[in-house]
């Protein structure tokens, strides 16, 4: 099925809030119309980011943009059918999925004491059924250290496309460990994979990976 869905014929690239906003809308036509829903383990939430167009002096996450807030199978499924797969988006711009109540930035306090595993594509087509497994493992609570996952970030770029996965306790070695195994296995990689703490990227952009998998 994941397939299926990730090999669908790309509709039109998202590339405003606007776009966003007005296809999620739609979608929520068909959610309300839809019957027995199958309830999650708990609330996500997507978001959207567009950099690419930056106002000047514009603080960093000023475009972070939250989406739409789900809990059901069916909502999940007429969401990404609809509007969110990478492969729509323009090219500095980002999808994320993190739990709800915790917003995709270092500032976070869930995602304050964090880190990142992180997979390159020069592939969409790569790109969006590795973002598709993924988001199927999230919710679908397939990892054992469920809790100390974040959420996933999504990022087009104009070279390599970028797959992030971010969890809550860097320093927890043993868990972070685990999920990197446990996710290359889900996104289908056999190429080494890299962790990097929040922090170190805070002092320095090219940061040095701590943990690989």
């Amino acid at each position: 099925m994941a397939t299926e869905v990730a090999a669908a014929v790309p509709r039109p690239e998202v590339d405003t809030q606007e776009n966003i906003a007005a296809e999620a809308a739609a979608s929520d036509i068909k959610i309300q119309a839809s019957s027995g829903p199958q309830k999650l383990e708990r609330k996500w939430t997507f978001w959207f980011d567009n950099q690419s167009k930056p106002k000047q002096g514009a603080a960093w996450g000023s475009s972070l943009r939250k989406a739409y807030t789900f809990e059901t199978v069916q909502e999940f499924w007429c969401l990404y059918d609809h509007v969110f797969k990478p492969s729509k988006l323009t090219v500095n711009a980002d999808f994320h999925l993190f739990r709800a109540g915790v917003e995709p930035k270092w500032e976070d306090p869930e995602c304050a004491n964090g880190g990142k595993w992180t997979v390159t594509s020069s592939r969409k087509a790569n790109l969006d059924t590795m973002w598709l497994e993924t988001l199927m493992a999230l919710i679908g609570e397939q990892f054992d250290e469920a809790d100390e996952i974040c959420g996933v970030v999504a990022s087009v770029r104009q070279r390599q496309d970028k797959l992030a996965l971010w969890t809550r306790n860097a320093a927890n070695e043993a868990a972070q460990m685990s999920i990197g195994r446990k996710w290359k296995e889900v996104i289908d990689v056999t190429d080494k994979i890299t962790y990097s703490f929040h922090d170190d990227s805070k002092r320095e952009r090219s940061a040095k990976p701590r943990y690989y998998v």
